[in-house]
């Protein structure tokens, strides 16, 4: 009796053993990238038609075009695009260059909102302004109050330039113009696209 258990255990010892393995070869064949570009959104060109019918990947990446720009403190804010969505809420997106003489961590436009202060480096202190309507909107949170922005966990490098996002309510749908603002840059005016 004594034999047959101990042969019960090391069979069931060996199948552990066996499962541990092939769980941690599958995971060191998993696709991960460099540890570099966690910050950096990746961006592939989309397919050009040749004309014959056949699609034709393009020689370098599509570059999304700036409808507003605006420098302060080595920093360069670049919008994209500033779009609403049929969820009843705008997301802007762009990217911020970082050109002070070393890491930039985005302390500077936290919010000030006791909510939001967990957030650490991110959009959080972000808002748009409505002057017509006299409204601002602050940026949208999850239920467990995490900004839906970007965050710059790990900072900015010097001279590197990192995509963001940042969604807000919508104003109401006659108003079309607003104002993007965050601490420590100027204001930029936005016309407000709608989504696809």
């Amino acid at each position: 009796m004594d034999l047959r258990h101990t042969m019960k255990g090391r069979r069931a010892l060996s199948a552990l053993a066996i499962t541990a393995g092939l769980l941690l070869t599958v995971a060191g064949c998993g696709g991960g990238g460099d540890a570099k570009s966690g910050n950096q959104a990746s961006t592939s060109s989309p397919a050009r038609n040749s004309g014959d019918g056949k699609a034709k990947e393009s020689g370098s990446p599509a570059v999304n075009q700036a409808i507003a720009e605006v420098k302060s403190n080595g920093l360069t804010l670049t919008i994209t695009s500033a779009k609403r969505d049929q969820g009843g809420f705008v997301t802007v997106n762009g990217t911020v260059t970082n050109g002070t003489s070393g890491i930039w961590i985005g302390a500077e436009w936290i919010s000030d909102e006791t909510e939001l202060k967990s957030n650490g480096g991110s959009l959080a202190g972000a808002s748009l302004v409505d002057e017509k309507g006299k409204k601002k909107y602050l940026i949208l949170r999850d239920t467990e109050g995490h900004c839906l922005c970007t965050k710059f966990q790990g900072g900015v490098s010097q001279g590197a330039t990192v995509d963001w996002f940042a969604q807000f309510p919508a104003p109401p749908a006659g108003t079309t113009s607003v104002q993007f603002q965050v601490p420590t840059m100027p204001p930029a005016t936005l016309t407000l696209s709608d989504g696809e």
